[in-house]
């Protein structure tokens, strides 16, 4: 009950994120985008000129709904890094995997707590909590996942955790390969929040076992 509850968590931190992220960059009159605007500044409080780390203009009418979703996507990365015990291996690697997760919602809920135009330091810490701590550990979960996890999953979480930090290698040195700095700090964000998802639905839904073919079995035993 408690890894369901986990697995829930995660599910409904990133679904509900995404759905706020939409809805709030609607209600932009200047159009929001992708690959010019960070995704903080989608809590800023007040309209005005931004200028680093690119000039843009930042005016967001529901920063209050964006900021209590980045709170409760916070919160709820938390609750599922505490509570997914079967999802990992005994021992230290998993162990800090955990916590390091664990420190990204820390992340999510102090840039919540903090918009960046308000306490640029407390938002600044935030951030790299998610994007630095949050994918070390996404590349710690690779090797710390349970024996019962595919090889697959586990190999394409190291993978999703190299991509991320190589992303925010590049964004910290204003190196966008031509996607615009909003879209080269969603490569470095958005890793964790997909990876949470899959692993969210995978825990919550379960594939059913495949059952034996009766059919083939009765043949094979008449052959």
């Amino acid at each position: 009950m408690k890894a369901r509850i986990g697995y829930s968590a995660w599910l409904a931190g990133v679904v509900q994120f995404f759905v706020i992220h939409g809805i709030t960059e609607s209600a932009w009159v200047r159009p929001y985008s992708w690959a010019r605007n960070n995704i903080s500044d989608l809590g800023n409080a007040h309209c005005a000129m931004q200028q680093e780390p690119e000039p843009r203009y930042i005016c967001s009418p529901g920063h209050d709904l964006m900021n209590i979703s980045f709170i409760a996507l916070g919160a709820l990365l938390i609750v599922g890094a505490a509570l997914t015990g079967p999802l990992w291996r005994r021992g230290a690697t998993a162990a800090v995997a955990r916590i390091l997760l664990a420190g990204a919602g820390l992340g999510f809920v102090l840039t919540g707590v903090a918009p960046a135009d308000v306490n640029e330091n407390q938002h600044v810490l935030g951030a790299l909590l998610i994007m630095g701590t949050g994918n070390i550990g996404l590349l710690l979960a690779g090797v710390g996942l349970s024996n019962d996890v595919p090889g697959p999953l586990r190999w394409a979480t190291s993978l999703l955790g190299i991509t991320a930090i190589t992303a925010l290698g590049l964004f910290l040195s204003h190196h966008y390969l031509g996607l615009g700095m909003g879209a080269m700090e969603r490569v470095a964000a958005f890793p964790l929040l997909l990876w949470t998802l899959a692993v969210g639905a995978r825990g919550l839904f379960p594939q059913a076992p495949r059952r034996q073919d009766t059919s083939s079995s009765v043949t094979l035993m008449a052959g």
